[in-house]
This record gives C-alpha cells, structure tokens and sequence, in this order.
C-alpha cells in the first residue's frame, strides 16, 4: 500500500469511529452550534494527530482549522472530518471522513470513509480506485436517458438558484432521475463505484470534493467545471461522471448558466 494512503486510511478510519460512536450513543448528539462544531474538531484533531505523527513536515488544510503551513509546501493534505454535518445531527445515517493529499499541485491519494456501512472508498493516482479493496469502475451509461444523479442544493449560495433549478430542469426533461444524499464526497465515491451515473454541484469547498474526485478519475470517470474546463478547483461548480454522461450534462445545461457559473 502507499505509504500516505495507509495513513490517510489509518486517520479516517480512526476519526470515523470516533463520530460512529457519538452518533450510536443515546442523547450524545445535540442540534446546537456548539455541539456540532465539537464534533467536527474533535474528529479533525484525532485526523490531523495521525498525519503529523507520520508526515511533521507535511502542510494541511482543513475544513475546521484552515491551513497549516508545513515545511514541505509541495505537499498539502486536504481534510473534511464529516462532510455530511446536517445528517449527522438528524440522525440520517449518511456521512463520511474525506482525506486527500495533493503533491505539487496533483491530486495522488484519496481516502472517503463511510463508517455506517464501513465502506472504504481509496484511490491513489495512476492505480485505480477501489472499495474494501476490490477495485471499481464507474458506470457504462451511454447517455442522459433513465440515468441517476446526484447533487446537492446551492444552500449558501443563494444567488445560483434561478440558474441551478433551469439546470436541474433541463436534466430533469432528459429522463434522468436525481438523488440528493447530503454528503458531496459520497456522492462523488458513488459515482466512482458505478451507484449514480453522474454529478453536479455548484460552490463546493475543496474538502468536501478533492478526495472524491480522484476516486472518479481513477475509475474512468471525467470531472470537469460547468464548461468543460478544469477551473473546478477554484470555483468549486462540478460536473462528474463517465465521459458519456458528462458530456450530455454540460450539453444540456450550457444555455441555463448565468454569467458567473461560466468563470
């Protein structure tokens, strides 16, 4: 195994424990701020005590911490320690630990921990993705006809919804069917297993996508921004599937975006 992604594996599994433990205990989750924010640092400290104890050196940024510089800047580990907050407080048992490590600007490892189902979505660049080790491939849909997406609602980003619901429309009036799970790294590992045939979302951060979008690389799959570029690291609007559906999906939603989705 790579050695960083044994240790990204060794973090999610450590700190999906952690939050699999709160969630099953009676009364030990609260719908506060304060209690939510808790759990995110809690699992984040746990993710970041495994990474450093390898990897002092390496730098790291993270949904709850930001960045923290290391010595070696061509290294960046990306972390989100429950992407999927809202289920977790509802008790919607649907979430995951998302860990990515970027080396020089590359995207090599992935880790996307589900530990309600204690499934392991891994990736490491040029070596496939798999899921408890047995290695997957995207699906073979061959156009927008009875496929399965996913996304998520532009909740704050507001000023996207009018050019998000003509999209969502007009994919919608391709006889494709959509889901909406909470969790945009799930969403993302699903796709690369083959479970959804595609992907859309509008201003991601990129903990919540950077894992998961190497996992649908590495399984045939195409990630692109709203117009087909590779800007989706900056402005966090993706697009993802097999090429196929990708391509029908920008197809389709070209002539809704405004303005700014096409930056």
């Amino acid at each position: 195994m790579h050695p960083m992604l044994n240790i990204a594996v060794r973090a999610a599994r450590k700190a999906g424990n952690f939050i699999a433990r709160n969630y099953e205990i009676p009364g030990s989750v609260e719908t506060s701020q304060k209690s939510i924010n808790n759990i995110d640092r809690d699992s984040e400290r746990l993710i970041i005590e495994v990474i450093q104890k390898s990897y002092p050196q390496h730098s790291i940024f993270s949904k709850e911490s930001g960045k923290i510089a290391g010595e070696d800047k061509d290294i960046q580990w990306i972390i989100d320690p429950l992407d999927g907050t809202i289920n977790f407080i509802k008790r919607l048992p649907h979430f995951s630990v998302s860990i990515a490590v970027r080396t020089k600007g590359h995207t090599t490892v992935a880790v996307v921990y589900d530990p309600m189902r204690n499934e392991l979505f891994t990736a490491v660049r040029g070596q496939g993705t798999q899921l408890n080790g047995y290695r997957l491939r995207g699906s073979t849909t061959r156009n927008l006809v009875g496929a399965i997406l996913s996304t998520g609602f532009p909740c704050k980003s507001k000023q996207h919804a009018p050019a998000y619901i003509n999209a969502l429309a007009k994919l919608f009036m391709q006889y494709a069917d959509f889901r909406y799970s909470g969790s945009a790294a799930l969403d993302l590992a699903y796709v690369a297993a083959g479970r959804t045939d595609g992907y859309f979302e509008i201003a991601l951060k990129p903990w919540n996508f950077t894992a998961g979008e190497l996992l649908v690389r590495e399984a045939g799959g195409l990630v692109t921004d709203f117009t087909g570029g590779h800007d989706f690291i900056s402005s966090g609007n993706i697009v993802a599937g097999n090429p196929r559906v990708v391509k029908s999906m920008l197809f389709s939603i070209r002539d809704e975006l405004s303005e700014r989705l096409k930056l």
